[in-house]
C-alpha cells in the first residue's frame, strides 16, 4: 500500500497511523513534564490532575494538528488555539517551569494551522505569552533562553511547511487541469482530422461508385478502372486515419493537389489548378494546414456546390506582417443550401487559427470563394501570378 503524499491528507486507516506515529515522534520533548510528574513530588491528587492536563493538551494539539488544511474558519481556528495556550498556561503557572514546554506546541499548531497572515502574528504573540509566564513562575528565567528560539523556529518553520503543502496541492491540481485540456485539445484534433479525412475520402468512393454503376451495363472497362480507384482511395483512406490516430500525418499541398484534381475530374468539374508549388521554407504547420483547407474546399464543391468549374490558386503576398501564403478555391456552383458554416468549415477556422492563419468563405457574385491564409517563412514564388 503506498505512503502519505506530501500535501495529502490519509486516505486510509494505514495513513492515518503513519501521520499519527510521524506526528508523535516529536511529543519525546514533553519529557519533562511526563518527569515532572513522576519525580516532582507532587501529592497524587496534584498528579492525576497533572496527567489529565497533559492528556487534554496532547489530544487538544493533535485534532489542530490533523484539521490543519482542511478549509475551516479562522475565527473557529484562533480559538482552539487559545484554549490551546490556555491550557499551557495553566499548567505552567501551577506545577510549575518544566511545562512551560507546551508553549513550542502552541507555537507549532499556530503555524500549522493559521494562514501566513495570521500565523506571523499569533506565533509572536503566544513568544510573549510564554516570556510573560517565565518571569512569573519561579525559575523561569533559566528557562527561556532554550524555549523561546524553538518556539520562535517551529512556528515559522510550520509556517513554511503549510504553504509548500498548498503549494504542492496547487500545483496538483494545476497539472490535473493542464491534462485534462490537453486531452480535449487531442479530441478537438482528432475529430477535425477524421471528418476532413473521412468527409473526402468518402465523398470520392460514393462518387466513383456512381459512376461504376452508370457504366457498368455499356462500359465494364471503365467500371472496372473505377472500381480500382475507389480500392485504392479506400486503402489510402485507411493509412491516412491510422496516421491521424497516431498524430504524425502532415498532409503536403502537393500531394492534396494532385488529389483535388482527381476529385474534381471524377466528379466532371473542370479543374484549373497551380503547376508548380515550390514552398522551399514554408513552416510545415502552415503548408499543413493549407493542405487541409483544400482538401475541405474540394470535398465541398464536389459534394455541395453543383459547379462546372473549380479554379485553385497558391500565391504568396508580401503584407505588413510578413510573407503569407495564399490558397484560393473558386467555384462556379450554388454553394448549397446551408445556412451557416458545418462542422468542416468551423474546424478548417480553427486549425488555421492555431498555426497563425485566417479563412474567410462566402458567396459571391459567380458562384463560392474560400481564402485561406497562414504565414509563410520565406518569399517564394508558387503557384500561378496574382
Amino acid at each position: 500500500m503506498k505512503g502519505i503524499g506530501f500535501g495529502q491528507r490519509p486516505q486510509n486507516r494505514r495513513q492515518r497511523v503513519m501521520k499519527v506515529l510521524w506526528t508523535g515522534i516529536w511529543l519525546a520533548y514533553l519529557q519533562a513534564p511526563v518527569d515532572d510528574l513522576l519525580h516532582g513530588g507532587h501529592s497524587d491528587g496534584v498528579r492525576l490532575l497533572g496527567w489529565l492536563g497533559l492528556a487534554a493538551f496532547v489530544a487538544w494539539y493533535f485534532a489542530l494538528i490533523f484539521r490543519a488544511g482542511r478549509g475551516e474558519r479562522n475565527a473557529l481556528v484562533l480559538g482552539a488555539l487559545g484554549v490551546l495556550a490556555a491550557q499551557a498556561t495553566v499548567l505552567s503557572l501551577t506545577l510549575g517551569r518544566d511545562w512551560m514546554v507546551l508553549y513550542v506546541y502552541v507555537a507549532v499548531a499556530s503555524g500549522a494551522a493559521l494562514p501566513m497572515r495570521l500565523s506571523r502574528w499569533t506565533i509572536p504573540c503566544v513568544s510573549a505569552l510564554l516570556t510573560a509566564v517565565a518571569l512569573t513562575v519561579p525559575g523561569g528565567e533559566a528557562f527561556l533562553a532554550g524555549l523561546l528560539l524553538p518556539a520562535l523556529l517551529g512556528g515559522f518553520s510550520m509556517t513554511g511547511v503549510r504553504e509548500l503543502i498548498r503549494t504542492t496541492v496547487e500545483l496538483r491540481e494545476a497539472r490535473a487541469t493542464v491534462a485534462q485540456l490537453a486531452a480535449n485539445e487531442e479530441r478537438l484534433r482528432l475529430a477535425r482530422d477524421l471528418h476532413d479525412l473521412l468527409g473526402h475520402s468518402l465523398s470520392l468512393i460514393t462518387l466513383k461508385s456512381e459512376l461504376a454503376g452508370r457504366m457498368l451495363p455499356g462500359h465494364p472497362e471503365k467500371a472496372a478502372q473505377q472500381v480500382a480507384d475507389i480500392e485504392q482511395v479506400s486503402r489510402q483512406a485507411l493509412v491516412d486515419v491510422r496516421e491521424a490516430v497516431t498524430g504524425y500525418r502532415r498532409p503536403r499541398l502537393a500531394a492534396e493537389l494532385a488529389g483535388a484534381k482527381a476529385a474534381l475530374t471524377a466528379a466532371g468539374v473542370t479543374a484549373e489548378l497551380p503547376a508548380e508549388t515550390g514552398l522551399d521554407g514554408v513552416p510545415e504547420d502552415s503548408e499543413s494546414a493549407l493542405a487541409w483547407a483544400l482538401r475541405e474546399a474540394v470535398t465541398n464543391v464536389v459534394r455541395h456546390s453543383g459547379a462546372r468549374r473549380c479554379a485553385v490558386d497558391v500565391l504568396l503576398r508580401q503584407t505588413l506582417d510578413g510573407p503569407v501564403l495564399e490558397l484560393s478555391v473558386e467555384d462556379d456552383g450554388s454553394g448549397g443550401a446551408g445556412t451557416g458554416p458545418g462542422n468542416g468549415l468551423t474546424g478548417l477556422t480553427e486549425r488555421l487559427e492555431k498555426a497563425g492563419g485566417s479563412l474567410e468563405a462566402g458567396r459571391i457574385r459567380t458562384g463560392f470563394l474560400l481564402v485561406a491564409r497562414v504565414p509563410a517563412a520565406q518569399p517564394a514564388p508558387v503557384g500561378s501570378g496574382a
